[in-house]
């Protein structure tokens, strides 16, 4: 993974995540301006398998203020992710398994300066799964301050 632009932290406490795959994005020279930029948000992004492809939903990527309106591009707008058909495959089965979803974890620019995009298979956390989760942290969070005060 090269220069992180914007990570998930959402689906890390909503989800549990069973499975990464790495994904090329597709998109116009706006929005990889705008991800230079880091005017993106994943909060609220998913993704849909459609017609055997996959299509990245609900990610707002701004745009900048020195983009020209014709050039500009739909701030939440669907892009087509790029993914080999054997992984497409593989996620189709596990969505259509009941409380499974694909969600983007990260955006980022690899090493030969592609945008690429995390994505992950995941499974919905129950109420109870988060508030464990956040009492694990406050432990740990109490021991590194005990351990830094001594």
């Amino acid at each position: 993974m090269g220069e992180n632009i914007a990570t998930n932290k959402k689906a890390f406490f909503d989800f549990h995540i069973e499975e990464k795959f790495e994904a090329g994005i597709v998109l116009h020279g706006s929005e990889v301006k705008a991800l230079r930029a880091g005017r993106v948000n994943l909060k609220d992004g998913f993704i849909k398998i459609v017609r055997g492809e996959a299509i990245l939903f609900n990610v707002h990527i701004g745009i900048l203020s020195t983009t020209h309106h014709y050039y500009g591009h739909e701030e939440r707008g669907s892009r087509k992710l790029l993914l080999h058909k054997k992984q497409i495959e593989k996620m189709l089965k596990a969505v259509e398994k009941e409380g499974f979803t694909l969600v983007p974890l990260s955006i980022y620019f690899n090493d030969r300066n592609l945008a690429k995009i995390q994505v992950a298979i995941a499974k919905g956390k129950k109420l109870y799964d988060k508030r464990s989760d956040l009492k694990e942290k406050d432990i740990k969070r109490d021991m590194e301050r005990a351990i830094k005060g001594e």
